[in-house]
């Protein structure tokens, strides 16, 4: 039996809201990579780091599983579980490209539809 604190802390979206937050630190991430390099090439090596993106993407699986697969069995809409998933798995496809452009709109696409998931099952649950 769930404790009414872990029922109110699932209930009210936190999880989505972190997903969302997690999703934005990616957006801003990969922007702010794009620009840096293009201004300073020698920041790059730390920004393109791929371990950054490793544990990124690791965060955001793990957040997004929690948070979509307790609001999926909450409220039972698959749309958000499976937007998010989408989401998830071209954020997995970004990281086989090479560092650049390609590399970038794919994670932003994967971002954008994560976060998009993360809204629509915060949506779902109210």
């Amino acid at each position: 039996m769930r404790s009414t604190a872990a029922r109110s802390w699932l209930h009210e979206g936190r999880l989505d809201r972190a997903g969302i937050i997690l999703s934005g630190l990616c957006a801003v991430h990969c922007v702010t990579t794009i620009a840096v390099m293009a201004l300073l090439a020698s920041v790059g090596g730390t920004l393109l780091h791929p371990a950054i993106h490793e544990i990124g993407l690791g965060l955001a699986v793990l957040l997004g599983i929690v948070a979509l697969g307790a609001g999926y069995l909450r409220h039972g809409r698959k749309l958000p579980t499976l937007i998010g998933g989408a989401g998830l798995a071209i954020m997995a496809l970004a990281l086989t490209l090479p560092h650049g452009v390609p590399e970038a709109i794919a994670t932003l696409s994967g971002v954008g539809l994560l976060a998009f998931g993360h809204h629509l099952n915060r949506r779902a649950g109210c």
